[in-house]
């Protein structure tokens, strides 16, 4: 499974969830710190990710135009990188699950 976190996510993310989410990355090193929403829905798309953000946008264009990709929301506001990271850590399986059901294509956690 490979996750795309979103400009509003830490960076640090990808490193320090690499153990359970390899070949993950972060928009700035995807080339894509400038680029609007639908760049990087497109990206995600192309590249086979699940978009990671804590903004609505990307659950909006979830439900407007469903996956392929697939959008995790995160509900958590602001929140120390720790405690994000800990979150989907714990929710690991059910991100996994998740990725696998063709049925679905936004998660919401909180």
């Amino acid at each position: 499974m490979k996750l795309l976190f979103d400009q509003n996510l830490p960076r640090s993310l990808v490193e320090r969830l690499a153990d359970l989410f390899p070949a993950s990355a972060h928009v700035r090193e995807a080339g894509l710190a400038q680029a609007d929403d639908i760049a990087i829905w497109e990206h995600a798309k192309a590249a086979g990710f699940v978009i990671v953000s804590n903004d609505s946008d990307f659950q909006q264009r979830s439900l407007l135009h469903g996956a392929p990709p697939k959008v995790v929301w995160l509900r958590v506001g602001n929140c120390p990188t720790s405690r994000i990271e800990q979150l989907l850590r714990d929710r690991s399986v059910e991100l996994h699950t998740f990725e696998a059901d063709p049925a679905q294509s936004l998660l919401i956690v909180s």
